[in-house]
């Protein structure tokens, strides 16, 4: 099973869309709310050129910002 970390923000639909997706595929992840974690957020900005996404997928170092539903499947299974 691959190690999934999901930065996003408890308000946003594309961030619970992800975390709703992962767990019907029941792939474990670390969800990590950017608002509340200000190195996760200067994380994420460094990933998308200052730009906070959400949400952004971590899948082992492998970096999707903004996944689709098909494209973050691909990804964990």
């Amino acid at each position: 099973m691959r190690h999934v970390k999901v930065y996003g923000a408890d308000w946003c639909p594309r961030t619970r869309q992800a975390l709703k997706l992962l767990q019907e595929l029941n792939v474990p992840y670390e969800y990590i709310n950017v608002e509340e974690n200000p190195l996760a957020s200067a994380w994420v900005k460094r990933q998308n050129n200052g730009k906070e996404l959400k949400p952004t997928v971590d899948v082992e170092g492998r970096i999707l910002s903004e996944p689709s539903n098909e494209e973050l499947e691909a990804a964990v299974v």
